[in-house]
Parts: structure tokens; sequence; C-alpha cells
């Protein structure tokens, strides 16, 4: 992605303001007819639009024969093509070339909606089951934790971070499984480690309650007490109606335990710093 933000930062800290906001405010339909003058878009676009509830650019193609007409419509082509890349490459230039130019501004739109979201979505929407591997989703996490960044309080930025979540929990999905095989294996001390970056990266996943049981587990089984104790209490304090807290707790206290926290183990540590007190 940084080679791509550097086409065109330089035009982006002049127009950025008024292009995010045309495009991305809940009210942009109207606007945007003004500035495309042309109601017809791709069928992708639509699409893409009905799937994530957000804001669509009109697809309308420059009628104009002049080059910066024709470089535009280079950039439409590319990105009606579902070359991303290309397509922000032909937008940069549009306004690199014509930056007073009327269709400056639409490039500059458009670049942000091909490298910023159609991108992301290419990505997540390619996102496979966790019995595979996850390159595609961490790229997809990493795109879509940047159009946050980028565009915050806009229809885009709010879709991407429910799209962040899901993908995090899957990352956090493919953990727990690399880590139930190895303890499957017999291997503790690897299984805790995957469980461990449940709780420590992806904390506010649905796979947060079953990472803490197995820690548990794992724990106990290893005769690290005080630790399986730790992660049985602060499952309870944050599941407490969950049944991996009812397992938990008939685990510890198999071994006349009780779940007690200290304060001072890593899972606490971890907790108080994503929930501070």
């Amino acid at each position: 992605m940084s080679a791509l933000n550097g086409l065109w930062r330089g035009a982006a800290a002049r127009l950025l303001p008024l292009a995010v906001a045309l495009l991305l405010t809940g009210c942009a339909s109207s606007i945007l007819g003004d500035i495309w003058g042309d109601s017809s878009s791709s069928s992708d676009t639509a699409a893409a639009a009905a799937a994530t509830g957000s804001v669509a650019p009109d697809m309308g193609a420059a009628g104009e024969d002049d080059a910066v007409a024709k470089l535009y419509n280079k950039g439409l082509g590319k990105l009606q093509g579902q070359q991303y890349i290309s397509a922000v490459k032909a937008f940069a230039e549009v306004e690199r070339q014509y930056p007073y130019s009327a269709w400056a501004t639409k490039a500059l739109i458009m670049q942000a909606y091909a490298n910023y979201y159609l991108i992301a979505l290419s990505d997540y929407n390619r996102i496979n089951d966790t019995r595979r591997d996850q390159t595609t989703t961490q790229k997809a996490l990493n795109e879509l934790e940047e159009i946050e960044r980028r565009f915050p309080g806009t229809a885009y930025a709010e879709d991407a971070g429910r799209k962040a979540i899901m993908a995090k929990d899957h990352l956090a999905g493919k953990e727990m499984e690399v880590g139930r095989y190895y303890y499957a294996q017999g291997s503790y001390l690897a299984g805790i480690n995957r469980f461990k970056k449940v709780v420590t990266d992806y904390q506010n996943t649905s796979q947060t309650p079953e990472a803490l049981y197995r820690l548990t587990e794992g724990y106990m089984a290893l005769g690290v007490v005080s630790e399986a104790r730790t992660a049985a209490a602060v499952l309870g304090q944050n599941f407490p109606n969950s049944q991996w807290y009812k397992d938990a707790y008939t685990l510890v206290a198999s071994d006349g335990q009780a779940p007690v926290e200290n304060q001072e183990s890593w899972i606490s540590k971890a907790f108080r710093a994503i929930n501070p007190l």
C-alpha cells in the first residue's frame, strides 16, 4: 500500500477532505450526481455497495474526447475490470497532469475508492476457511485497518471496522485450530503459545472464552496451577455465563483448587491492557 500512497500523497493533502466528504458522507448520492453528471454505474460497483451498505461512486465515463477525458476513462476501464492498482495509477496521472481540471477531483475520489476500499474488499472476499493459509486474511485486515485510519467517521470506515472484527475472528480461529492440534499431540507448550496469541492479539473476538479455557487446560496438564487458576478466574470475570467458564471451574476444582487471579500473571496483565480499570 505504501507505493500506491506515494502516487497521490501531495494531491490528497490539497483535495482529499473535499473528495472524501463528497464520496463518503451518508447524503452523498445527490452530490455525486452533480459531480459525475451520469447516473449509470457498473454492476460490480452497485453489488459491492449493496453488500456493504455503503456509498458507491457513479461509474459514468467522461463524454469528452480530449486527453484528460481519455486518461480518466482509461482509469475507469481498469477499475471496472477490477485491475485496481492500474486504475489507481491512471487516476493519479489525471490529477498529476491536469491538476486544475474538473476531472482531477473526480480522479482523486476514484483513487480513494479503488485504493482504500475495493482492494480491501477484494481481499476480504477471498478469505478462506481456517484450515488453509491465512495470508490473504491478514492482508485484508491490514487494508481494512488502513481505511479506518484514513477515513475516520465515514461510511467506509464504519464498514471496514465491522469487517476487520470478522477478519480478526478468522485469524483467531486459525490460532485456535492449530493450538488444539498441538494439544492433541501432547505438545502443551506449543498449544499454549497459540492460545496466548488469541488472548493478547485477538482478545475482542468470539474465540477468547475458549482460548482462556484451553489455557486453563494446558497449564493444569503441565502442573502450572497458578496460571491455570488465573486463566479460569479471568474467564469467569469476563464471561461468567459461558460454558467455557463452567468447564474451567470444574477442571481446577478437580485438583482441589478454585479460580483465583494472580495479578502478576501475563494473562491478568493482558486483560488489563485492553480493559484498564
